[in-house]
């Protein structure tokens, strides 16, 4: 009896040894997984759809050169200007960083609403009506819903960036009214949004590359085009448009995003960093953003430009035109994202 108590106390406790084994196996398995990703090197891709003396540039640089500096040189950005990761295709720059083909961007949320319409709320019409305006939503719930829909797409946001208010320009005449736009001939983005809401307007809108709207303009085939004041003055549009409307009638916000997946694969310090020092470079940019634009501002009125403000009166009556777009869209964005965006 001794000899069978004896065996069977001797096989509990190597038992008992063998759970403690596997356990402590589990936890240094775990441990591992986890730490795979501390101090790990990164070589990134960051594509940029402007040139680089663009502040869009200028703040993915200094994203890239902080991460740099401050992981000593274990986080590497490359940015690239002009959409070159994509042959020139804003679309298609957006889908490559879904897709986690490129790692990290600054695009427009216009270009966004591709692949996914309810971005499209962001530039509705004369939602703002000011920067004040904008800040508030972008910085409370409307950016976090931003956000959120981002996620979806595979996108973590770091920050929002600036391409501004959208402007209107022509060679006719001062637009002050909705009366004014009757038959003129406008260049828009390639998004149905736009087209209903020119039309709602009663111009004529018309798409096309950009590349190719200072000589249509040249050459009469269009009247007009909108495009923030940046847009305008580099690409120097004075010398073919006599006319500017500071209507501020859609704003354009841009995304400083990396591929989720790829941000989630990060330690949670990485992580942090990456969140603290892109929030920075967003920052950064709409900072310049603004500055800039006072400057270049001053520049198309010296060079001969005739800028036109639109009086509270007068936009409302183009707020009024407009509503038709409202009405359409409000399901398509939804009505509890949309009223994030009106609560100002």
């Amino acid at each position: 009896m001794k000899m069978k108590k004896k065996s069977v106390l001797s096989a509990i406790g190597l038992s008992a040894m063998l759970m403690l084994a596997a356990c402590s196996s589990d936890k240094e398995e775990t441990t591992d997984g986890a730490g795979e990703s501390e101090g790990k090197s990164y070589d990134l891709k960051m594509s940029v759809t402007v040139n680089d003396s663009s502040t869009w540039f200028q703040a993915a640089d200094k994203l890239a050169q902080d991460l740099k500096e401050q992981t000593d040189g274990r986080i590497n950005i490359e940015v690239f200007p002009n959409e070159q990761l994509s042959n020139g295709d804003q679309g298609k720059g957006v889908e490559l960083l879904t897709k986690g083909q490129t790692d990290l961007s600054l695009h427009s949320t216009i270009i966004y609403s591709i692949l996914d319409d309810r971005f499209g709320v962001a530039s509705a019409p004369f939602l703002f009506k000011d920067k004040d305006g904008v800040d508030k939503v972008f910085d409370g719930a409307g950016g976090e819903a931003l956000a959120e829909i981002l996620n979806e797409k595979n996108v973590e946001l770091l920050g929002f960036g600036e391409n501004g208010f959208r402007q209107i320009t022509n060679s006719k005449k001062e637009i002050k009214s909705p009366a004014d736009m009757k038959g003129l001939k406008i260049r828009i983005p390639g998004i149905t949004m736009y087209t209903d809401l020119y039309r709602a307007l009663g111009a004529d809108p018309t798409t096309m590359a950009f590349s190719e709207v200072f000589t249509s303009l040249q050459q009469g085939t269009i009247d007009g085009q909108e495009n923030p004041i940046d847009v305008i003055h580099s690409s120097k549009l004075n010398e073919v448009q006599d006319y500017l409307t500071t209507w501020n009638y859609s704003y354009d916000p841009l995304v400083l995003g990396i591929n989720k997946k790829l941000f989630d694969s990060m330690s949670e310090e990485d992580q942090k960093l990456v969140k603290k020092l892109g929030k920075e470079a967003a920052e950064y940019q709409v900072e310049m953003a603004r500055e800039k634009e006072e400057k270049q501002i001053a520049e198309l009125k010296d060079a001969g430009m005739q800028f036109y403000a639109p009086t509270d009166e007068e936009l409302a009556e183009f707020t009024e035109a407009v509503q038709p777009v409202y009405e359409k869209y409000e399901d398509i964005w939804g009505k509890d994202l949309l009223d994030k965006f009106q609560d100002q």
